[in-house]
């Protein structure tokens, strides 16, 4: 394999959130707040083994992304939840930048999302990881991987934004925490 096609396989994106691990680990674990700063809807609370349903909706964290998210409202993806370690880790499967309207997906195989957590000095290390790209058909590689790259690294900034409070969706993020879509270690 050489160097171009191992770097185009795998996403990693870090950030230091000045939050605590509990605040930062309902906010990518608790599918409602998740679906508030990352902006979508999903059916239920993330289990590991969970097939789920999703459907983009708008970030209500930031009105410059939510912009670009708009053309993509409505639009259904599945995720596949793998593992949950409280606290430490959370994983998900989907089929990556699956946004074309008339488009099955379901026949391609899925990249891998990983969130891990790490103190750090002052916080929390969130490390972003999503890889797999390499078995994404050859004609939507390249575009999956780059849309992905830029997808990352505004969520990076959206996460930091909501755990934060810099942010004006105060009242979506209270009532996310209300919902009781916590996820659970548990099959």
């Amino acid at each position: 394999m050489n160097m171009e096609a191992k770097s185009m396989d795998r996403i990693e994106k870090k950030v230091l959130l000045r939050a605590t691990r509990a605040k930062v680990w309902r906010a990518i674990s608790d599918s409602a707040e998740f679906g508030t700063w990352f902006g979508m809807k999903v059916d239920g609370p993330f289990v590991p083994g969970k097939k789920m349903r999703g459907v983009i909706v708008p970030t209500k964290v930031d009105a410059e992304v939510a912009k670009m998210q708009k053309p993509y409202e409505g639009k259904e993806f599945e995720l596949q939840i793998e593992k949950i370690e409280p606290e430490r880790l959370f994983s998900f499967r989907w089929h990556p930048y699956a946004v074309e309207r008339d488009v099955d997906y379901s026949a391609e195989p899925t990249t891998l999302i990983v969130f891990q957590l790490d103190d750090a000095e002052g916080g929390v290390m969130l490390t972003v990881t999503e890889s797999g790209f390499n078995q994404i058909p050859l004609e939507r590689r390249a575009k999956a991987f780059q849309a992905n790259e830029g997808g990352w690294s505004k969520q990076m900034e959206l996460i930091k934004a909501y755990v934060t409070g810099a942010y004006d969706g105060r009242a979506s993020k209270s009532e996310a925490s209300d919902t009781g879509t916590k996820a659970t270690g548990a099959r």
